[in-house]
């Protein structure tokens, strides 16, 4: 066995051009089976050796060494995200006619543009490349430092970033709670890159040690977590009847004007049906909520739509809804529509909106906005002039329920930057419309990325989606209820109490991420700065 390994790492060491290039490409798409839905996170511990591998066959030093490593880090990167991500082209086929020709472009060029990432994370750890346990460290530096650029430069995107390989698994998702999704990046990567240690020839000593050391960290996380499960106790908030409606309207029906009406029927008769929970229907809710954009108009220029409202919804109900609003622009911005949050008493009186902050390039808005389309281009929502944007995440104020913190659509991908100004709220609120991608992979990853902020905050999170997912989550990110993708109906639950004290990721956001990653770099340049002075290594060693 251990012959036939080393034969493999051989040949992977020795290849060199474009079939290096080639191998790369092959392992990033291997590794890309670790995201939602296939979840088979072991495979990393195959294809980040491998990786190693191909770097390890790097003649080249110093920054000819770097830019051959960048190479194989884009092509790593490309076929990542291109396996992971194919899924977008999907919202190019909606309005095919205006948009279908861009199809081929995206896909490629996002991947395309991503990987640039991967590419500098390689040539960086390049740089401090050397034998054993310091290339593992290396990659963490490189690697996963580059992750945390990806999630934070031009807006960030840190979609399928590889921390979040691990917490499709509860138990090991725990680990978020303590060390958010940076920290569960750069361990995945240390963790599940080790195993090229025992490739190695000779296994040297310190490399099973280190491979032994990642192994009992994976368990302990493991335990751990189930520890975490099992003896945390979540009660529910008194008081808080929930409804939450997935009505799975097509998208290329959602926002046709001249369905309004049907639209909000739609909406409306699904709100009142009885159920088991509530064989009263809307008459035992308290709390009603729609998921993003659900009115195919702006409400306050519909004065009917509000007459339908106040004639279906009782007393007791408050409605939650994602809505277009329509006002003033704020400084610095030009368009006057916003993508909202509504909050609307039975009369259907907004009492409160709440805007979006982080709005979706090319989705809600474009670069240049104004030269662009009078290129004769437009973004997928097709709004002319696009969304503005919020100036901050701010508190919903909901009559009988606790205050909430909105998040609209991608806003629940972002690890620290999901809190509203001011006060801790009870629990946090995405509305979504994943009908944009259909039944593929990334409504699956999206529901896994949201779900991880309720760990990372100690947070129940209620998410509505237009064609799933929905669900109601406890505050360790177990799932009370769920509606899946693609299903009609209504989620009637309880909401979730939040944590009584803010996880360690809450309150010390990226401080614990942050002494993992120095720690690796410390090893990094610890060994850099002893090859530098052999003759001073030698005289420790003697010690």
């Amino acid at each position: 066995m251990r012959d036939w390994l080393g034969t493999w790492a051989d040949l992977l060491r020795s290849v060199t051009g474009w079939r290096r290039w080639g191998c790369a490409f092959l392992v990033g798409t291997v590794s890309a089976a670790s995201t939602a839905p296939f979840d088979l996170w072991p495979v990393l511990a195959l294809t980040f050796p491998a990786l190693v591998l191909l770097m390890d066959g790097i003649a080249q030093r110093g920054w000819r060494g770097a830019r051959a490593a960048g190479a194989v880090g884009w092509w790593f990167g490309f076929g990542y995200f291109l396996a992971s991500l194919w899924w977008i082209g999907n919202a190019f086929l909606v309005d095919a006619d205006v948009f279908a020709w861009l199809l081929p472009f995206a896909v490629v060029s996002m991947p395309a543009g991503l990987a640039l990432f991967s590419a500098l994370g390689l040539a960086v750890a390049r740089l401090f490349w050397g034998e054993g346990a310091r290339r593992i460290a290396a990659l963490c530096v490189g690697l996963g430092g580059a992750e945390w650029l990806r999630g934070h430069v031009l807006t960030g995107f840190p979609w399928n970033t590889f921390g979040y390989a691990v917490t499709e698994m509860l138990p090991l998702a725990q680990g978020a709670a303590l060390v958010g999704l940076w920290g569960l990046t750069f361990l995945t990567i240390l963790i599940f890159a080790t195993p090229v240690l025992l490739i190695d020839r000779p296994v040297r000593r310190g490399g099973m040690v280190v491979v032994a050391g990642a192994l009992v960290l994976l368990v302990s996380g493991w335990v751990w977590g189930n520890w975490r499960l099992a003896t945390t106790e979540v009660g529910s908030v008194p008081g808080v009847r929930l409804r939450v409606v997935q009505p799975a309207i097509p998208q290329n029906e959602k926002f046709v004007y001249a369905r309004r009406h049907a639209v909000l029927d739609e909406y409306l008769d699904l709100s009142s049906q009885p159920s088991a929970r509530y064989p009263g229907g809307l008459a035992d809710v308290t709390l009603l909520i729609w998921p993003e954009s659900a009115f195919p108009f702006i409400y306050e220029y519909e004065p009917w739509a509000r007459e339908r409202i106040a004639a279906t919804l009782p007393e007791n109900v408050t409605l939650v809804t994602g809505a277009a609003r329509r006002g003033p622009p704020p400084a610095g911005q030009t368009s006057s529509f916003f993508n909202s949050i509504r909050v609307m008493d039975h009369d259907g009186r907004v009492l409160q909106s709440a805007d979006k902050v982080h709005l979706v390039p090319f989705g809600e808005y474009l670069p240049f906005q104004s030269f662009l389309e009078s290129l004769g281009l437009e973004q997928l929502t097709r709004v002319r002039g696009g969304f503005s944007s919020g100036s901050q995440l701010e508190a919903l104020r909901i009559p009988g329920a606790p205050a909430a913190g909105p998040l609209i659509c991608y806003e629940a991908i972002f690890p620290g930057a999901v809190l509203p100004v001011g006060e801790r709220p009870g629990f946090l609120l995405n509305v979504t419309n994943d009908a944009w991608f259909g039944m593929t992979p990334g409504p699956y990853q999206h529901f896994l990325q949201a779900r991880l902020r309720s760990i990372e905050e100690g947070l129940p999170m209620v998410r509505a989606a237009n064609t799933g997912i929905s669900a109601i989550i406890d505050p360790l990110g177990r799932n009370v209820a769920t509606l899946g993708l693609g299903e009609r109906g209504v989620l009637d639950a309880i909401l979730p109490q939040r944590l009584p004290h803010p996880p360690l990721s809450s309150r010390h956001g990226a401080l614990p991420a942050l002494f993992i990653y120095l720690m690796s770099l410390g090893v990094c340049l610890r060994h850099t700065i002893l090859s530098l002075h052999p003759r001073k290594h030698v005289e420790v060693d003697r010690r």
